[in-house]
């Protein structure tokens, strides 16, 4: 029996007709997705669902879908897809995270060029009659710096067609090597290093607890007096309250935001300035990205529904489904040994080395590597999955060393990932025992025997009497419960590392009594 796809937005007929001449059955009704009743009535009879950001796909409406195997979303963002539902009635959602870069880069470039000469104001000032030849002055950008915070897929783009423009390029990105900002033609600085000397700064970095208001007050006061600033990336990256003051104060000569805080962006503080250029979140609006994605989820699906191969998904690796119940407690565990790591490393990643020992090392360890390259590169770039991750990691120059071994030590199954910084190397090993549940075995080659939790804190410290006494006062009186508390030592008085579960968060203040204690020498909290 044919597959059956019901595609409830509008795609171009050209996808259509993908589906059609791979042999997939199509009820194509592009208006359905704003009648959700009708829509949760007719989803039960087919295997896979196409859509764009007008269809909400809820956890109730997932109830329906008795024979849904597939969502593709044509675009990058699946805010309008309950994606833990659908991960736990094992539908796989996919979506298209590069076929928008282009579009998005060049819209960068468009507002850069449209700010540095005032294009907006003096359209409506002409419009209006008015003849100010003098009062739009405007500025080249030739020989200008342009700062790019991230440099990705769309950022790299940006790089590009700025160094066309004859503009000297410098970039931030803790996951940009050396080695591919020389492939890229650009500067690899730091953050305040780019605040100083640019005379243009473009956004393109994902909304995380890091880069949230990575432009604030303090950066704001730091920058090049004059600087214009881009984003075309994220609402919140820049504490727009921050930016009003600097663009009336006079520091900022200018803004060109295609992405706000708070959308639909109907009323903003911004908009009242005259130096400020405003889009309403066209960075994907072209023709031919709206079609690349179609054509792209269209393949996709087909190729999933057709043949089980699956690309792009954001919630399941590449695995079958004989694989999948002994594979599924291993990829749980490369993931955490991956994301252990990224949540402590702050510094941009030269190589990541993962080995594989044991039963382990027979099993499609592909999809353990992908798994663990995701949760290392979450913390920072958070819009990552499993598909996406290596692709990811290329980009950013970052080497990834995959090797297996037959067993060796104590454990039927281990897997270590060891993450190589310019500064630093740091491994953590993990296995998975009979009850199915990951643990921590080694920690910087100091042995511990340790379940994860969703909230631990990672402490090292000096082996010195005291120290779990003084450690769990402090977390007592400020009322914070310890589920579990894991130790190792290299050797008596030597180097120590404790891994403590606790119940909730985390406060700040707490934290920074913990780090004050004697032999503490970092205290990082976890989230898994």
């Amino acid at each position: 029996m044919a597959s059956r796809v019901l595609i409830s937005d509008a795609l171009s007929p050209a996808a259509v007709q993908i589906f059609k001449d791979r042999g997939v059955e199509v009820d194509f009704q592009p208006n359905l997705g704003k009648d959700k009743d009708k829509l949760a009535e007719l989803i039960g009879g087919f295997d896979g669902l196409a859509i764009r950001s007008a269809t909400k796909v809820s956890a109730k409406m997932l109830e329906k879908a008795k024979n849904l195997k597939v969502i593709g979303r044509a675009g990058i963002g699946v805010d309008n897809v309950d994606i833990a539902a659908a991960t736990a009635r094992g539908i796989i959602v996919m979506n298209t995270p590069f076929g928008n870069s282009i579009t998005t880069a060049e819209h960068a470039i468009t507002l850069m060029l449209a700010l540095a000469r005032q294009i907006p104001e003096a359209d409506t000032s002409t419009r209006a009659g008015k003849w100010e030849k003098n009062r739009f002055m405007g500025v080249e950008i030739f020989g200008k710096t342009l700062g790019v915070i991230g440099c990705g897929n769309i950022g790299s783009i940006v790089a590009d067609r700025a160094i066309g423009l004859k503009m000297k390029v410098i970039a931030y990105d803790p996951f940009l090597s050396p080695e591919r900002a020389i492939d890229l033609g650009v500067e690899k600085v730091e953050l305040d290093e780019l605040f100083k000397r640019a005379d243009f700064i473009t956004l393109h970095a994902p909304l995380t607890e890091k880069t949230k208001n990575i432009i604030d007050a303090k950066s704001l006061a730091a920058m090049k007096k004059g600087v214009r600033i881009i984003n075309c990336a994220r609402g919140g990256l820049v504490d727009e309250t921050a930016l009003y003051e600097a663009l009336k104060g006079g520091r900022v000569a200018g803004a060109a935001f295609d992405v706000f805080v708070e959308e639909p962006a109907t009323s903003n503080p911004l908009f009242s300035l005259p130096n400020v250029v405003c889009t309403p979140h066209l960075g994907a609006a072209t023709s031919e990205a709206q079609e690349n994605v179609a054509l792209q989820i269209a393949e996709q699906m087909s190729d999933y529904l057709l043949r089980g191969a699956i690309s792009n998904a954001v919630n399941f690796p590449s695995i079958t489904a004989e694989e999948a119940p002994r594979l599924r407690p291993f990829i749980a565990l490369a993931e955490k040994l991956g994301s252990f790591a990224g949540q402590l490393t702050e510094t941009g990643i030269s190589k990541v080395q993962i080995t594989y020992e044991g039963a382990v090392a027979q099993m499609k360890t592909k999809a353990l590597t992908s798994s663990a390259i995701a949760g290392l590169l979450r913390p920072m770039l958070q819009d990552v999955n499993v598909v996406s991750a290596p692709i990811i990691a290329k980009e950013r120059g970052v080497v990834v060393e995959e090797t297996t071994r037959e067993a060796t030590g104590d454990y039927e199954s281990l897997i270590t990932v060891t993450v190589i910084t310019p500064g630093q190397t740091r491994s953590v090993s993990g296995t998975v025992f009979a009850d199915g549940r990951p643990r921590i075995v080694n920690i910087k080659g100091i042995r511990m025997d340790a379940e994860f939790g969703p909230s631990m804190i990672y402490i090292t410290n000096l082996d010195k009497p005291g120290f779990i006494g003084r450690f769990s006062s402090t977390l007592g009186e400020a009322g914070i419960n310890i589920a579990t508390f894991h130790v190792g030592r290299e050797a008596p008085g030597g180097h120590a590392v404790a891994l403590i579960e606790i119940d909730g968060e985390l406060p700040a203040e707490v934290l920074a009594k913990v780090r004050a204690l004697p032999q503490v020498q970092q205290a990082k909290p976890l989230r898994f």
